[in-house]
């Protein structure tokens, strides 16, 4: 053997045999299951994104609901029971500015400087189902206590205290016009007697969604015999005023 076959001899194998190294990598359908999940993941994520924020939006509007029932109401509370007793001057037995129904409630109050200058003012309390809104609603005009009637709203300013109203109901405490001083007062829908106030009005409000408002209970601070200068006891009507 001669001095080149023996180089030749000692080289090693032929790497040609050896079958070429494969590259780490995600498969077609490997990355198409990877793209579905992450867009599941991303619906439910979106899903719980607009649930929180619903729910927020809605806890933040009872939040606004029951602060606006509560004004309401503390408004009222502190108007009715700063009515005044107004009295018609020529009407006969000068009879109360005060009218009561079941769902209407007319008085007379005094108002603060601050709003439309203050002094008294004749009140409607109603709720007006035929507008689009239903609001609550406080109206005001200023009486004119030499008229031969009461006073009628024309024209009237307004304060919308509380929209979308399906129903108020009023309810009076204190006897009946002809009753007896003995005689038990009750609880009734209407209040006749136009020459003393009502011992308590009773307010309920009930929305066109969501829960009705707490019962109001308001007593005028008035005496029934207030506004008179002469007070007939016997007869429980206003003898001068």
């Amino acid at each position: 053997m001669t001095r080149r076959s023996r180089r030749l001899a000692r080289r090693p194998p032929a790497l040609c045999a050896v079958a070429p190294a494969r590259h780490a990598g995600f498969t077609l359908l490997e990355l198409t299951i990877a793209l579905t999940l992450l867009a599941l993941l991303s619906v439910v994520l979106a899903g719980s994104l607009r649930l929180a924020g619903r729910s927020t939006d809605g806890g933040q509007a009872k939040v606004d609901e029951a602060s606006a029932m509560r004004l309401a109401q503390e408004f009222l509370r502190t108007n009715l029971e700063a009515q005044h007793p107004l009295r018609m001057r020529k009407m006969l037995e000068w009879p109360l500015v005060f009218r009561g129904t079941r769902d209407e409630l007319r008085y007379a109050a005094e108002i603060p400087p601050r709003v439309a200058g203050g002094g008294i003012w004749y009140f409607r309390l109603a709720v007006h189902g035929d507008e689009p809104r239903s609001p609550l609603t406080l109206e005001r005009v200023i009486p004119d206590l030499q008229a031969d009637e009461l006073p009628e709203f024309t024209a009237p300013e307004r304060s919308v205290l509380a929209d979308g109203i399906a129903e108020l109901t009023l309810g009076y405490f204190g006897r009946g016009a002809d009753d007896a001083v003995n005689v038990e007062p009750t609880w009734r829908d209407h209040w006749d007697d136009p020459q003393q106030l009502p011992m308590m009005i009773r307010i309920d409000v009930r929305p066109k969604a969501g829960p009705a408002w707490p019962t109001l209970y308001v007593s005028p601070r008035e005496a029934p015999e207030a506004g008179c200068r002469a007070w007939d006891v016997a007869r429980h009507h206003c003898a001068a005023v």
